[in-house]
């Protein structure tokens, strides 16, 4: 990405911080007041969310960071690193709420469930929405890591606060005060669930995992006459730090200048096609009939 993008991912990641503590303490404090375990649980969950966006906002500026002779292949790597923290974040937060749920089944408390804690869960509920939809289109726009990851992350909030309000308005209703202690595990899954996602995608990038596919390549090179042949494709990085070497051979009369054009060429069709983005190293070698 650019520094204008680096700019606009950090814009982004502090409203989204600021929308999520708001939303944190409006259910960590109904919950608590309204003794519902599963709501409280919610807004830990919303505190995570502003965890992360502190995190990013870390990983984004030393990601930002111009190349230098120690990282000649720029700093892009720490906005990937930062999504393990988010992972471990999870991990951690999610446990704690199983832990929690757990000790409740063998005590459980009936929520004191009013209909202004209901419309303050609706209200964060649609914040969600809203920082959710942001975030993932702004996400998509900039093509930025961290920021897909994050709406991805918002994405669960969206789907446990609906569980909680339907727990909530079920137990108004008569049902046992244990479902609560059900919804908080329901809970701790949605938050589990994001942080193996995010566990998975960064550790893909981080072990060089292929981001495109070489067959895709493979169909580019056949748009030009000169390549005869190709081989040891190769592919790492992210979507916006992408990286492609590979091995093309051509006729072994082909001049310098010749090969340098067709080299410059096959990396401007990917970068058109495939990843505008990439970056290519293309070998060059003679074919032989």
């Amino acid at each position: 990405m650019e520094d204008y993008s680096y700019k606009k991912v950090k814009q982004v990641l502090w409203i989204i911080l600021f929308a999520n503590i708001g939303v944190a303490l409006l259910k960590i404090i109904i919950g608590r007041s309204i003794k519902s375990t599963s709501m409280t649980a919610d807004g830990f969950h919303s505190i995570s969310d502003g965890a992360s966006n502190i995190v990013g906002l870390i990983g984004i500026s030393l990601a930002s960071k111009p190349l230098d002779k120690e990282h000649p292949y720029g700093h892009n790597k720490f906005e990937v690193i930062s999504g393990l923290f988010i992972g471990g974040m999870l991990l951690f937060i999610g446990s704690k709420i199983v832990v929690e749920a757990i000790l409740r089944f063998k005590n459980p408390v009936i929520p004191t469930i009013t209909i202004e804690s209901l419309i303050v869960l609706v209200i964060t509920l649609l914040i969600n929405i809203f920082v959710c939809t942001y975030e993932y289109r702004v996400g998509k726009k900039l093509n930025s890591y961290i920021l897909i990851s994050d709406s991805l992350h918002t994405k669960s909030d969206i789907f446990v606060s609906i569980g909680v309000l339907i727990t909530l308005i079920g137990v108004r209703l008569g049902l046992p005060a244990i479902i609560d202690s059900i919804a908080s595990l329901i809970v701790a899954g949605f938050i589990l669930h994001a942080s193996y996602e995010i566990f998975k995608s960064t550790i893909d990038i981080l072990v060089d995992k292929a981001i495109i596919d070489e067959e895709d390549i493979r169909e580019i090179l056949k748009e030009f006459e000169e390549v005869k042949c190709a081989h040891n494709i190769r592919s790492r990085g992210s979507e916006n730090n992408a990286y492609v070497d590979m091995h093309v051979m051509v006729n072994p009369n082909v001049t310098v200048e010749e090969a340098h054009i067709l080299n410059h060429d096959i990396e401007e069709m990917i970068r058109e096609k495939i990843n505008k983005s990439a970056q290519v190293i293309v070998h060059i070698e003679p074919y032989y009939e």
